[in-house]
């Protein structure tokens, strides 16, 4: 099966780079992020008309995130659970027969919180604290598990062209990258750094300051398996060729095979 994450950056406005990537990948599960679109105003009609069954938990303008699916999808939860007052559309999860059993998979687009030490970094810890403490909760059913999504965290300095420049950046910060180690300790698995400890595996370059042709990016996506899930990883790829066609997203589709 064939898993992939994509900050599409507008779903609306990427349409026909989605319906591409649906033919090139020929994926089987696409998680979502940053649509930018409320529930009714998702293209249901020309991805279901692609093959695809829909989750989506849409936002005015911002956020918004969903999963796609060639097999059937029971949603699971819409939002991330411990703060009922947060109305941001950020999470959402569902279940897929898989084997003999089920395949659990989350869209997650965790919060940016720049500028760091501002209201917006509390926020983003907060939201990163509510994740690791769902994600034990999830872990004890024992199932195969994807949290998939832009965590808008730089794990590693091999992560990032640069560093030094990136030093004191909410994505770079000690803090955020103490909260996701401390996700990943809890018996997740990295799938792209399980198959690989290569440099310059980058999933986002800006838009500004002609960081695609440079290569000057950032590994901000990720998928987080649990150990079932990692028993069956086969491969993980970047699809990079999404981010050089017109008018892209500025993040490529990560994905990986896992065996049934």
């Amino acid at each position: 099966m064939r898993i992939a994450s994509w900050n599409i950056n507008s779903v609306r406005l990427r349409l026909p780079l989605l319906l591409d990537y649906f033919k090139e990948a020929e994926p089987d599960v696409v998680c979502l992020q940053e649509l930018k679109c409320l529930d009714e105003q998702f293209p249901r009609a020309e991805i279901e008309d692609a093959g695809y069954n829909v989750l989506v938990q849409g936002q005015k303008s911002w956020n918004g995130v969903a999963i796609l699916s060639k097999r059937p999808l029971e949603e699971a939860r819409r939002g991330l659970p411990g703060d009922t007052n947060d109305e941001q559309s950020r999470y959402i999860e569902a279940t897929l027969p898989f084997g003999a059993g089920v395949l659990r998979v989350a869209s997650i687009y965790l919060p940016n919180g720049n500028p760091a030490g501002t209201e917006k970094t509390a926020y983003k810890y907060a939201w990163m604290d509510r994740l690791c403490a769902h994600a034990r909760d999830l872990l004890k059913l024992e199932e195969a598990l994807v949290l998939a999504g832009d965590y808008n965290v730089i794990p590693e300095s091999e992560d990032v062209y640069d560093p030094k420049a990136w030093a004191g950046d909410a994505l770079f910060r000690p803090e955020t990258r103490q909260k996701f180690r401390s996700l990943v300790s809890l018996g997740l698995t990295d799938a792209l750094r399980a198959t690989t400890d290569a440099p310059k595996m980058y999933t986002f370059w800006d838009y500004t300051g002609g960081a695609w042709p440079k290569n000057n990016g950032l590994r901000i996506d990720h998928l987080l398996l649990s150990p079932q899930a990692a028993d069956r990883l086969e491969s993980v790829a970047i699809d990079r060729d999404m981010r050089a066609k017109e008018k892209p997203s500025d993040h490529a589709p990560i994905r990986a095979d896992l065996r049934e």
